[in-house]
């Protein structure tokens, strides 16, 4: 993430967003929905006016779209949609770098201290943000705080709900990351803690590892859960399942590699 070309970023990622609800840029949103998308041109509308819905009357907050180089009209209905959504800010990527990447692209445009990601194919319902944001709030002020959705009922293909049987269960004996369903896209968590945690692609996988490595704490809150009726799927056995297996090994690695310093003074030339 560190070289913008390497990642396939837009080298003047701030003259790509269209209608930025930065325009008051002293307005700061209590809440960043981030939504990183590829070819998902059908579901932008929907989506948006569904994730409106759910939060108009609750909180301010912004919309981040990362466009992780679509070839469809993705971009062409989002530049539409900005069009009634002034808060809704659009970033994009001159090709795919993969849905860790868009993911942290958003959480580096975003604005308020807490965000909120939701994948872009219109399965996680914007409904269920008030919930974590509720359970948030009751959690306390802890830094290395994510709130996860757990997808109990699950409306997927069996292909897909085998392969993340399986890839749960291995992870969580491994990792031992007290979290059922870390693949659910709909989690919560502060961007600065986001931010510290070590980057790798496809870590948007292990969040809940992630976030516990650094001693902080995973919730999982039961959540709807919607079939794709536009669009099509970006993942199948041969990058869900597989590569999971192989980077739970890659994390479990990070995991037994990280100290955590107890500063026990600290002194200046002023004290």
């Amino acid at each position: 993430m560190d070289n913008a070309k390497d990642k396939g970023l837009s080298s003047a990622p701030m003259e790509t967003w269209e209608n930025v609800a930065a325009a008051s840029a002293g307005n700061i949103p209590a809440l960043s929905v981030l939504v990183p998308v590829h070819n998902e041109a059908q579901n932008i509308a929907g989506l948006i006016g569904e994730i409106r819905a759910a939060l108009d009357q609750l909180l301010a907050y912004e919309i981040i779209y990362v466009d992780d180089g679509s070839t469809d009209n993705t971009y062409g209905e989002l530049l539409k949609a900005a069009r009634e959504c002034r808060n809704l800010r659009i970033v994009r990527h001159r090709n795919n770098c993969g849905q860790s990447t868009a993911l942290c692209t958003a959480v580096k445009a975003a604005r308020a201290d807490l965000v909120v990601t939701l994948d872009g194919d219109g399965q996680n319902d914007p409904a269920d943000i008030p919930k974590l944001w509720a359970r948030s709030s009751e959690a306390g002020s802890a830094e290395y705080l994510v709130i996860c959705g757990y997808r109990r009922r699950r409306q997927d293909t069996l292909v897909k709900k085998f392969s993340s049987r399986i890839a749960n269960g291995f992870r969580q004996f491994i990792l031992k990351d007290a979290t059922p369903d870390t693949g659910c896209g709909i989690k919560l968590f502060r961007r600065t803690a986001f931010l510290e945690l070590p980057y790798f692609d496809h870590m948007h996988r292990f969040l809940p590892a992630l976030f516990l490595r650094q001693g902080g704490k995973a919730i999982s809150v039961e959540v709807n859960h919607r079939p794709r009726t536009r669009g099509e799927s970006h993942y199948g056995m041969a990058n869900r399942l597989w590569i999971g297996l192989v980077d739970t090994f890659g994390v479990a690695w990070l995991q037994r590699r990280i100290k955590h310093a107890k500063i026990v003074e600290e002194k200046n030339n002023e004290s």
